[in-house]
């Protein structure tokens, strides 16, 4: 759907929600009902025309245009080209995880070696390759879908295989709710799939709780990293030794 439609999509909802009529909106707009109807129709408008409607809907246009970015449809996942740009400057490639996580621009900033207007910076260019929609007081809407992944032989995953892979399995995994758990079986082929279906339940239950507890204080929580992995795969050493 084009953006001309959605934004006359938008209005329409706001005159229902409104209880406005198109007879009453072309009141508003000193214009005959026909005229309103067929420009509704045609999409064919001037900016001074929607802000003519956004008076008399007694509605700002930048709600108007969040609420057109809203009804956009979220991303699964992102383009080689994408996921390219993102991984091309480490810093950039550190606020798109922070961004995943919902961080605010304020908890970037104390966390890391990045001052505020790096830090805009980079959100700004996280808007401009379609992670985000950067919105005013430096705050932003996700446009990433729940179910989001990396692309599984893309730029970012092949850069954490490269150098963040082993410096994640080097760790003792015996800290405080910590654990590494390695098995390996035969399963029913047409099991394996419902197997992979609760492993991203428990991704996406995790990341709704760092959600929820962002109401809590620094003090209450910890920042851990959940690695879920599935594949049908024998250690090289092991195959080597097959009959």
């Amino acid at each position: 759907m084009s953006t001309t439609a959605d934004l006359v999509t938008a209005i329409k909802k706001e005159l229902k929600a409104a209880h406005m009529t198109y007879a009453d909106l072309a009141v508003a707009l000193g214009m005959a009902e026909s005229s309103v109807k067929r420009m509704l129709a045609k999409g064919d408008m001037p900016l001074s025309r929607i802000d003519a409607m956004c008076r008399a809907l007694k509605l700002d246009f930048a709600d108007l245009a969040r609420r057109v970015a809203d009804t956009q449809p979220l991303l699964a996942e992102l383009t080689q080209e994408q996921e390219r740009a993102v991984v091309a400057d480490k810093k950039l490639l550190l606020v798109a995880i922070c961004v995943l996580s919902q961080w605010t621009l304020e908890q970037i900033v104390a966390s890391y070696r990045l001052n505020e207007a790096e830090c805009v910076r980079y959100l700004a260019q996280l808007d401009r390759i379609g992670i985000i929609e950067l919105r005013p007081l430096n705050r932003y809407r996700l446009k990433l879908a729940k179910a989001f992944r990396w692309r599984p032989h893309g730029p970012v995953m092949d850069y954490f295989r490269d150098h963040a892979m082993m410096d994640y399995f080097s760790g003792g995994f015996n800290g405080n709710g910590e654990g590494l758990l390695l098995v390996h079986g035969s399963v029913s082929r047409g099991l394996a799939p419902s197997f992979l279906e609760r492993m991203q339940r428990v991704a996406q239950d995790f990341a709704q709780q760092h959600l929820a507890d962002q109401k809590l204080s620094e003090t209450e929580r910890e920042g851990y990293t959940l690695l879920l992995a599935m594949r049908s795969w024998e250690f090289e050493a092991f195959a080597a030794l097959r009959r």
